[in-house]
């Protein structure tokens, strides 16, 4: 195997257009073609399904997917130790996000970060529900729960302060909650399931936020749409501290039990595939989000 063919497979995965990628490599459709043809003949698999109208990955091209980009990446690695290489950041980033978050601090750091990187194209998939990063072929996503897969790698971006909260006009309807037995007569909002999440006090008090237990359950799988129910008076949810920080600065919002977070300690973690090279366009975005987003206090709330 050449790396020229992996660059070109891996270039018409992202395009999801064989021509297209061998344009960005300076071939033409025919030699793009027959230079994956070649390599499919040589590993002995099917890597694309071609049509005369799209290309789609085999299931065997998703299987390959991460080992081309591996060996891409090691090649690169190489050449930067010895002087040697492209100097330059450019391809396609494939990033993954909760949509939420995205929308509030990562989106409108973009033009920064594609000003100082003319030549990487990034392609992004928010959404709020979860995802499998091998099977979806992102470079780089972020996770805001425990990581359980070992074939991932992880960095630390934020801690990620969960909080319970209502709106004003509910608690005067209903009551403020002055202890977390309180809770089970409220209208508890879960967030995509209705398990029940374990809180713990600065004292160290264990106690359970239990929707399934409460008087009116509403679940839903969008943190912005919760955010809204919750504003809007539908009952009390938790809620990252980083995605309602505003509206509890302003009143819009209020803490409710604020001595309880909670319990496991979660935090936001930059995760991409193991691997023993990290491919410089994952470095330099990563880092650009640990500079501009995990070393400031933007949702410290006094």
């Amino acid at each position: 195997m050449d790396t020229d063919s992996l660059r070109l497979f891996v270039l018409a995965c992202e395009k999801l257009n064989i021509s297209a990628a061998g344009r960005v490599l300076g071939m033409a459709p025919a030699v793009a073609s027959a230079r994956l043809a070649k390599l499919e003949t040589t590993l002995g698999a099917e890597l694309l399904h071609r049509s005369t109208r799209k290309v789609s990955i085999s299931l065997e091209g998703q299987d390959f997917l991460p080992y081309a980009r591996e060996i891409i990446a090691q090649e690169d690695a190489a050449l930067a130790a010895l002087g040697k290489g492209q100097a330059e950041i450019s391809g396609t980033l494939r990033f993954a996000a909760p949509s939420t978050f995205a929308q509030l601090y990562v989106a409108p750091l973009l033009p920064d970060f594609m000003a100082l990187y003319p030549n990487l194209s990034l392609d992004l998939h928010l959404s709020d529900t979860r995802f499998d990063l091998i099977e979806g072929s992102y470079d780089l996503a972020l996770r805001n729960s425990v990581l359980e897969d070992s074939s991932l790698t992880v960095r630390k971006l934020a801690d990620d302060t969960r909080v319970l909260c209502g709106a004003p006009d509910y608690l005067k309807t209903f009551g403020t909650p002055t202890s977390p037995t309180d809770l089970r007569a409220h209208r508890l909002i879960g967030f995509q399931d209705l398990e029940p999440r374990q809180l713990i006090s600065s004292s160290g008090l264990q106690a359970t936020f239990a929707p399934r237990d409460a008087a009116i359950r509403l679940v839903m799988n969008d943190g912005q749409s919760q955010k809204q129910a919750t504003i809007s008076g539908a009952g009390i949810s938790i809620n990252s501290l980083w995605a309602v920080h505003q509206e509890l600065q302003d009143g819009t919002l209020v803490r409710v039990l604020p001595d309880y977070v909670l319990a496991n300690s979660p935090a936001l973690w930059l995760i991409y595939p193991k691997s023993n090279v990290v491919s410089a366009k994952v470095r330099v975005f990563m880092d650009f989000l640990i500079d501009r987003i995990g070393k400031g206090k933007a949702w410290r709330v006094d």
